[in-house]
């Protein structure tokens, strides 16, 4: 194991993360909110020296790069920029405890959007941006960004093509063009290109710049985290079609966005994933409008009842996690629908989390081969997806990703069952199915009228580390835990 290579990234990951919080410091000091600016200032100073110190210190570091360094340097660094991205919240005084800042902005990073703020307007606008600017940054991935920037290896391509598969969702990485960090370059100006769109989309809709800006890194990030205590309810209709486009749009595979671009119009239409995944979302907006207009009919508008499913529908899919009504209120065919969308997310290659659309295709796939291998047992079948064969190595990560999935499912609910708050099991499973799947919001007492504040510190460390699990894909935290890790 290269260690001083593994701690060369997180020294460069700690600078990033200070010049990251420029932006929020600047609104602190426009808005005079002295609280914030401490909180900002201090944690900058604690990343800068700390980041220098490490940079100075692995200067004669070897670059040989490789998979093990890869998967420790990406989880060490979510780690190690959550503990520190959450000292503005507690510095400031605006969310005390350390346990709760780090749930925060591990719950931002992660772009899961699940918090403990009963009054997120009380936070002021320096820490709202920060808490909905740490959606963008992780959307894409921080590492992905800094491979796009920072020439940190030389010659060293493994590098690069390490940190993306450690990072990138999905069960393989795909290159764009020749050179993975142009492919890193490429994917960041897609992601800015979209943001820059959707700003500007819902300024025309009459939002309020500031939270155009925030519910955009969030929609962008498929994160979640809004600005106001009413969700996205109050802003108009045009606002809220514009979010739930965006957040589809986010949720889709960003290769084929470049596909797009070099006008492979043919590949992107026959793609199987971008299928299913528009499939997943017609179906269930459908779904749940004639089911909450049968059952829930006072007073509802067709019109209006769309256009809260299909916001809906498109936020808990693509793991985003805004909400404009509670469904806590809808039906029980709805909320199961939905719950459903959890596990299911979004596509592989985009910021959304979930198992992917694409998983379960490679699933559904195996097993009909599987089966129709019982009566043909001498005929050799692939599994293929969009007419190539998908790799057997492919086939088997997919099958040991849904093993851990439910091992850490069934884990994290029992863990906290035992929480004092005593919730009942819709609320602990739809918490952790939130967390797990970096959705946010659950049901019941977790539910988009609800936070997670009630549990206790164990219970919210839990959650955390769920968060991290699910954005990261689950190998690279568990990769920390292996003693094969850390072996030269």
């Amino acid at each position: 194991m290269n260690y001083k290579m593994v701690f060369r990234v997180q020294s460069w990951i700690l600078l990033i993360e200070a010049l990251l919080m420029v932006p929020a410091l600047v609104i602190s000091l426009v808005t005079k909110d002295k609280p914030a600016v401490n909180g900002f200032v201090e944690t900058m100073g604690l990343l800068v020296v700390l980041g220098a110190l490490g940079i100075l210190g692995t200067k004669s570091a070897d670059r040989r790069f490789y998979a093990p360094e890869g998967m420790l340097s990406t989880g060490l660094a979510w780690i190690s920029m959550s503990l520190l991205g959450g000292l503005p919240f507690c510095i400031s005084g605006r969310i005390p405890s350390f346990v709760d800042s780090f749930f925060e902005i591990v719950s931002g990073f992660t772009t899961t959007g699940a918090s403990i703020c009963p009054d997120v307007e009380a936070l002021g606008y320096g820490l709202l941006f920060w808490r909905s600017f740490s959606h963008w940054v992780g959307g894409m991935g921080i590492l992905v960004f800094f491979l796009a920037i920072v020439p940190v290896t030389g010659s060293n391509s493994g590098f690069t093509l390490h940190i993306l598969r450690a990072e990138s969702p999905g069960p393989e990485v795909n290159k764009m063009v020749p050179r993975m960090r142009d492919s890193a370059a490429i994917l960041y100006a897609i992601y800015c290109a979209l943001t820059v769109l959707n700003v500007i989309l819902l300024l025309v809709g009459q939002m309020p710049v500031f939270d155009a800006f925030c519910i955009a890194f969030g929609t962008a990030g498929t994160g979640g985290f809004s600005v106001l205590n009413s969700g996205c309810a109050t802003y108009t209709p045009f606002a809220q079609w514009v979010t739930t486009i965006f957040m589809f749009l986010f949720g889709v595979n960003f290769s084929l966005y470049y596909l797009l671009a070099v006008r492979r119009f043919k590949m992107v239409f026959r793609d199987e994933e971008l299928r299913l995944y528009t499939g997943f979302v017609v179906l269930s907006t459908v779904l749940i409008t004639i089911n909450v207009m049968a059952n829930m009919p006072a007073g509802r508008e067709l019109g209006a009842t769309i256009r809260e499913a299909a916001f809906t529908v498109s936020s808990i899919i693509t793991t985003t996690g805004y909400s404009m009504s509670d469904f806590n209120l809808w039906p029980s065919l709805s909320k199961t629908i939905l719950v459903f969308l959890m596990f299911v997310g979004a596509s592989a290659g985009s910021t959304g989390g979930g198992l992917k659309d694409i998983r379960f295709l490679i699933l559904f796939k195996s097993v009909r081969r599987n089966v129709r291998h019982i009566f043909h047992p001498n005929e050799v079948q692939v599994v293929r997806i969009n007419k190539q064969r998908v790799k057997e190595d492919t086939v088997t990560n997919v099958n040991e990703y849904l093993a851990c999935y439910v091992l850490i499912l069934v884990l994290s609910v029992f863990l906290i069952s035992a929480d004092p708050a005593n919730y009942g099991f819709e609320t602990n499973f739809t918490a952790v199915m939130a967390t797990l799947n970096n959705i946010g919001p659950g049901l019941a007492d977790v539910g988009p009228m609800g936070n997670f504040a009630g549990y206790s510190d164990f219970s919210k460390l839990v959650l955390s580390f769920d968060m991290l699990v699910g954005r990261l894909e689950i190998f690279p935290i568990l990769a920390l835990f292996s003693r094969s890790a850390y072996r030269k």
